[in-house]
């Protein structure tokens, strides 16, 4: 039973009788006694010419609890009976209420009946008397009898198991066919998989799965057959055709009260969608806030597609809030289970299963939110786990979609701050859900989602690649780092974010509107020279734009006001300074490049060293290393390129090739390194000053992270560093991997003194440049 079907529409309350040759066997999907009346009377009426024999059958209705111990054993001795029958699946639909040419289902409806497209008995009659117009027979593609037997004894691929009778595969083939012709009527919103335990659980890989952990794990195959249907149960999506209504209607409640709107490009969207005709998508967005996954699943929902299977950390599956998520497409994963095998096999399965259906996949590459408002280091688990699918031919290729889902502000921002400053994460439970939603009452202004070049795997990893050589264990993070540059490349700039960049550059000093207009002119004199992308057009450089900015900041507590007597001023205090910092993160990558070519300039004048174009480059190249866990950069080769070509934008003379380089000073003000760079070198400076004070002992990561901690305020507070955002739980993980990188947890005082006076002298050259 392919994918093919027939069914009524609203010109045709009949489907036609199938035009394949007979004897048939009609196989009822009926939920109430009403229903199985409906289809008799369909057949009595579209089969009225037909000559053939026809038998008809019940199945336990899908709509309800079912297995394959409920298939009627009639059923399997008809099927192996010497004729060859066509089968034909038939089902009732009961449709939602038409409003404005679509059919739709409101909160309304659902507090007052439930779900209308299951309604009980007393309503199903109420509305085949009142609307009959909202009943509707479907029928699934018709197969013969041996097409089913010949793939119910295959020995390869994703059949049944040993033990499935041809009946139940039947009646699986038949409930299989019956959504897809039901979700044609509906929408393809709907597309979910509502049999895992019939399709998945009981199919032949998985139960040989089950079979081989019961004899490596010394346990009893029934053992094994419960522990991994727990674990499935723990792990799998349950989409409810009716919670995904609920919480749809909810989010977009919620997005109404927050954000003025979803900017996005439908066409866009639709030109990712027809990727997935052919191949599954796997859809990885940047991760801001916990309203991501809701935000994504409102725009595809919007657009009747279907729904995104969407990986979330166990931690979210608390009370109530939990299983909404579970039925509305989240899929839960334990962050530990790396000697589980049992657990490890069922999520491989899991996801095998999902690609072989196409349905979609989500989820963030960062594995968790960022708190600093850059992206962060990807996490490569689940993207193994679809390579080892691709690799093993569950599927012939994987669409990867780079998603920027960005904010013009964010609920979750003075949390993320808090966390920075060493306090405690909040706990994820029910009252921490209800504190997040009626945060939302604040007005945090446009969520702006952009789709980066979509990546094939194929493209980058082979089919018969070893994963685990030399060379092959650098393919999957080079493909995770692709996707996250490509995230970066198509994050569009915000107002926000450029407002605080420049806010940010003249530290605590207020700024009027005008002030504040003059500053954002040579920042958006950067941007459009690099034509970069942005949410706004040069409108921002005006008056009222600015102040509309400045003021919706204000509102969330980013940025505060003073209303002197000559004049009203803003600025960021020390208190808002890493929430502001969050914001000017958000953009901070189109930056970094002129940034580390200004440093160069700058180290090169401070150490009396070689000012020619490529110990330019060296020395940028340099720096690139100092920040790459920081940051995500070209390849060497490009990037080298990329410096060259910042420094010809600010060229003053055509020097002859190895001689010194004329720069424009005035041209590059303001400089951006301070601004974009400090915090982080400030950063690392802190963490190796602290490791000098262990002398030449051992130093664990947790003990140099908190040491950082408590002389960051120490140097802050005499002015040794400058910047309050470089005293971070955030930055000091990155410091402490960059000093870990070097070896300097275990090496004598004398490199780790080396390595922090390399970091003074730069910071030296900052100064220098600021100074200018």
């Amino acid at each position: 039973m392919t994918d093919t079907t027939h069914h009524t529409s609203e010109g045709s309350h009949d489907p036609p009788w199938p035009t394949e040759r007979g004897p048939y066997v009609v196989l009822l999907d009926a939920a109430s006694g009403l229903e199985a009346n409906l289809i008799h009377e369909w057949i009595q009426r579209a089969s009225a010419s037909v000559r053939a024999p026809i038998d008809t059958f019940r199945l336990p209705p899908s709509r309800r609890r079912r297995g394959f111990s409920s298939v009627d054993p009639s059923i399997d001795q008809r099927l192996h009976q010497e004729d060859d029958p066509l089968l034909i699946p038939v089902r009732v639909v009961w449709l939602a209420a038409e409003r404005d040419g679509h059919r739709m289902i409101t909160v309304r409806d659902i507090v007052r009946f439930g779900d209308p497209r299951d309604p009980n008995r007393l309503q199903q009659r109420w509305l085949l008397n009142a609307h009959p117009d909202r009943v509707r027979i479907v029928v699934g593609t018709p197969a013969f009898r041996s097409d089913l037997e010949a793939r119910w004894t295959e020995p390869e691929g994703r059949g049944p198991a040993d033990g499935t009778s041809l009946g139940e595969y039947v009646a699986l083939q038949a409930w299989l066919t019956l959504e897809r012709s039901e979700r044609r009527l509906r929408g393809q919103r709907y597309k979910v998989p509502r049999f895992l335990e019939e399709d998945l659980f009981w199919s032949r890989p998985f139960q040989v799965g089950v079979n081989r952990l019961s004899r490596l794990e010394g346990r009893t195959v029934p053992r094994m057959q419960k522990r991994t249907r727990r674990y499935l149960e723990e792990i799998a999506a349950q989409h409810s055709p009716f919670v995904i209504d609920v919480v749809n209607a909810v989010t977009s409640t919620m997005i109404g009260a927050a954000h003025h709107e979803i900017d996005y490009s439908e066409q866009d969207l639709r030109d990712v969608y027809r990727l997935g005709e052919a191949d599954p998508l796997v859809f990885l967005p940047s991760h801001k806030s916990n309203f991501d996954h809701l935000v994504f699943q409102h725009v595809l929902y919007e657009n009747e597609l279907p729904l995104n299977h969407t990986a979330g950390g166990i931690n979210m599956n608390f009370f109530l809030i939990g299983p909404l998520l579970r039925r509305s497409g989240i899929f839960f994963i334990r962050r530990e289970f790396k000697d589980n095998e049992p657990y490890k096999f069922v999520l491989r399965q899991y996801l095998d299963y999902l690609l072989e259906k196409r349905f979609a996949l989500e989820w963030y590459v960062e594995g968790g939110r960022s708190r600093t408002g850059k992206l962060r280091e990807p996490r490569l688990g689940l993207l193994a786990y679809v390579a080892d699918s691709y690799q093993r031919g569950i599927v012939d290729d994987v669409v990867l979609v780079p998603v920027s889902i960005n904010y013009d502000q964010i609920t979750d921002v003075g949390s993320y701050a808090d966390e920075q400053r060493g306090r405690e994460k909040q706990k994820e439970s029910f009252m921490w859900a209800v504190k997040f939603i009626t945060g939302l009452r604040k007005r945090h202004g446009s969520i702006h989602i952009r789709f980066g070049d979509p990546l094939r795997l194929s493209s980058r990893i082979g089919r018969d690649d070893d994963l685990t050589s030399e060379e092959g264990r650098l393919a999957l993070p080079k493909v995770a780092f692709e996707v996250s540059t490509r995230i970066n490349d198509a994050t569009p700039i915000t107002a926000t974010g450029l407002v605080t960049l420049a806010l940010l550059s003249v530290g605590s000093r207020g700024l009027t509107v005008s002030d504040t207009v003059d500053v954002l002119v040579p920042f958006l004199d950067f941007v459009t020279e690099r034509d970069l992308p942005t949410t706004f057009d040069h409108s921002i450089s005006s008056h009222g734009a600015v102040e509309g900015a400045l003021e919706a900041l204000r509102a969330n507590g980013v940025v505060a006001r003073t209303d002197g007597l000559t004049a009203t001023l803003y600025s960021i205090g020390a208190e808002q300074y890493l929430q502001a910092a969050y914001y000017r993160n958000t953009i901070i990558h189109f930056f970094v490049t002129i940034g580390i070519t200004e440093l160069a300039m700058a180290l090169g004048v401070r150490t009396g060293g070689p000012m020619d174009e490529e110990s330019l480059v060296e020395r940028s190249l340099h720096l690139r290393d100092l920040l790459k866990f920081e940051f995500f950069f070209a390849p060497r080769k490009e990037f080298a390129d990329e410096v060259r070509i910042e420094i010809d934008r600010y060229r003053l003379d055509e020097a002859e090739p190895g001689s010194a380089v004329l720069v424009d000073v005035e041209a590059m003000t303001p400089a951006k390194s301070p601004i974009v760079l400090r915090p982080f070198i400030e950063a690392y400076f802190v963490a190796a000053s602290a490791l000098t004070i262990f002398g030449s002992e051992p130093v664990s990561v947790s003990d140099l992270r908190k040491a950082s901690m408590a002389l960051g305020e120490q140097l802050f507070v005499d002015k040794t560093i400058r910047n309050h955002e470089a005293v971070s739980t955030a930055l000091f993980a990155t410091a402490t991997e960059v000093l870990e990188n070097r070896g300097l947890l275990s090496t004598d005082l004398e490199q780790r003194e080396a390595f922090r006076d390399e970091l003074d002298t730069i910071l030296g050259a900052m100064n220098a440049i600021a100074a200018l």
